[in-house]
């Protein structure tokens, strides 16, 4: 029978009925067979030498890999070289922002971890943190995320408002134990040793009192020229205040710092009107942290340290 005929008895294309029947002449099937793909235009030896580059160099580009493997005699597009990271188990990240570590600092900070690896939980209950921060007006309603169509990207309920240099900000000073927060302080002007001093003498034991600390409690702060000054030495030996020793470059491994995260988070919900609004706000929120809030972080001090360990003394997740 003809294609025609045999189209018109089925009711199907003639095309249709002849690519049929070329295959079952082929192959003797008209069921498709299992099929490989392209083959990859980037050889085994190629996606080693990629792979190399990349393990070497996080930092390389797709562009770079282009051309590299162009000077190789292998002609691929961006596309490609993604798909072929992603397979090896590579994903296109933002770089974290971490504080430059010296040699030096890299060998405090081991040191540290090493010696109080195995402290007991008790050790770090006694311990109160305390930082400066900076909060701006317009901080971090910036990072926000909005449902919208398509189109509606400039809509006025789908964008943030933003000012240059935040709307203008204020300076932080806090401390907090496994017990909940200290005293919050606003730091007006350029801070100096006398100062810091000041702030000292009027938040750090009224906020020790308060939080119970008892005897034996020790107070942390890191190592800015104003916290190491001698006549700030003095001062905190004449109190009879114990310091802790503090490796140079740490955030990761002070609590407090997620103490402030949680603290940003709290404040971009409410609308501050202006500098004293959020102060007063800030003073707020400190306030409503949970007392457990406080005591995970301490609790959890020991993951700290081993991350330190086993990440070689650089910087951690923390």
């Amino acid at each position: 029978m003809g294609y025609k005929t045999i189209a018109k008895q089925l009711g199907e294309k003639v095309t249709t009925v002849g690519a049929i029947i070329r295959k079952w002449k082929k192959h003797k099937r008209t069921v498709n067979l299992p099929r490989p793909g392209a083959p990859c235009k980037i050889s085994p030896r190629g996606v080693a030498m990629i792979m190399r580059t990349v393990r070497n160099q996080p930092r390389t580009t797709r562009e770079d890999l282009v051309n590299d493997l162009k000077a190789a005699g292998t002609i691929v597009t961006k596309k490609t070289i993604g798909n072929t990271l992603r397979r090896e188990g590579l994903k296109s990240c933002s770089a974290r922002k971490v504080p430059l570590l010296k040699k030096a600092h890299i060998h405090a900070r081991l040191k540290f971890a090493n010696e109080h690896l195995n402290d007991s939980e008790d050790n770090w209950v006694k311990v109160l943190w305390s930082d400066e921060t900076k909060m701006e007006l317009f901080g971090i309603n910036s990072t926000r995320r909005v449902w919208r169509r398509r189109n509606a990207a400039y809509d006025p309920k789908n964008t943030i408002p933003t000012v240059k240099h935040g709307g203008g900000n204020i300076m932080l000073w806090g401390c907090f134990s496994a017990k909940g927060t200290g005293q919050l302080h606003r730091i007006k002007g350029t801070m100096d040793g006398a100062m810091y001093r000041q702030i000292l003498g009027e938040n750090l034991l009224p906020s020790a009192r308060a939080l119970k600390m008892g005897r034996g409690w020790v107070f942390q702060h890191d190592n800015d020229p104003k916290h190491t000054a001698k006549a700030t030495k003095e001062w905190l030996k004449k109190k009879h205040i114990k310091v802790l020793e503090w490796p140079s470059q740490s955030p990761d491994l002070n609590p407090i710092e997620n103490q402030w995260r949680e603290l940003k988070v709290r404040v971009a919900k409410r609308q501050s009107r202006n500098l004293n609004d959020l102060e007063k706000i800030c003073k707020e929120e400190w306030n409503k942290i949970p007392p457990e809030m406080c005591a995970n972080l301490v609790a959890n001090y020991k993951k700290r340290l081993t991350s330190v360990i086993a990440n070689k003394g650089f910087a951690t997740k923390y």
